[in-house]
């Protein structure tokens, strides 16, 4: 059916879409109901929807997902790398309220210049996992036949995972400290996904790739490769951020 020409490219449309710039062929002058019912509306349920859609399928099968982006599947999804700023911010939050929480005003915090050091970087350190992530999986995973830029959103998968945790973990460490002591119990549950997630979504990512053994072995040794890496680079950062003197970082 012939809608006339895209509002956008000016191309003669017919169809749903413009064959042009995908514009929609029905795209509609703003009006006060329009923008209500349609744009904001509209706009808020879809996005809303991706969001909800990646955060399960980061939580529920990483690797699956991870795979079903990059063969292509991607209208269902939220962009992984903004959703990990979105849950890094969210993790902020939760440090706040618990830094608000068990704050005093007379302790000395020995690790400070490690702790401003990491707060005025903390996008490009968080992110820095990403890389280490993807390299080591390209290196040890092969036969999942993925470049290495493809290894970067199973990553941006494994960190999305990681944060989500996070924020459960630093949760219920306040709530631990301030409130009740069997939340520890929940603290430390939350510790193993943490720890383990990029390895989860890797294993997700190779069912019926590799058998158990070959894959065990494989997840073992990237794990520790990544930890290793991560642990160099954190005694690094502290080192120079205190001025080449030693430093203890509280966890």
């Amino acid at each position: 059916m012939e809608h006339g020409h895209c509002l956008n490219c000016n191309q003669p449309i017919s169809g749903k879409f413009c064959a042009n710039c995908g514009q929609k062929a029905d795209t509609h002058r703003i009006t006060f109901k329009k923008f209500i019912a349609h744009d904001l509306l509209h706009g808020m349920f879809h996005l809303e929807r991706g969001i909800l859609f990646t955060l399960k399928e980061a939580v529920v099968r990483p690797g699956k997902a991870a795979l079903d982006y990059i063969s292509g599947k991607r209208i269902r999804y939220y962009n992984v790398f903004y959703l990990c700023l979105l849950a890094l911010a969210v993790n902020v939050l939760c440090f706040h309220f618990y830094d608000s929480l068990t704050y005093n005003e007379h302790a000395v915090r020995e690790d400070s210049a490690w702790v401003d050091f990491i707060a005025d970087y903390l996008k490009v350190t968080v992110f820095a996992v990403i890389p280490l992530l993807a390299f080591n999986g390209w290196a040890i995973f092969r036969r999942l036949k993925l470049n290495v830029a493809e290894h970067h959103i199973l990553a941006g998968m494994s960190l999305l995972g990681i944060l989500i945790f996070t924020s459960f973990f630093i949760l219920a460490k306040a709530v631990e400290e301030n409130y009740s002591a069997q939340f520890g119990i929940l603290k430390m549950i939350t510790v193993l996904p943490i720890l383990l997630y990029p390895g989860w979504t890797y294993r997700n990512a190779t069912k019926g790739i590799y058998r158990f053994p070959g894959f065990l072995w494989r997840v073992c040794l990237f794990l520790l490769l990544t930890y290793f890496e991560i642990f160099t680079i954190a005694v690094a950062i502290a080192y120079f951020a205190t001025n080449n003197s030693p430093v203890i970082i509280n966890l």
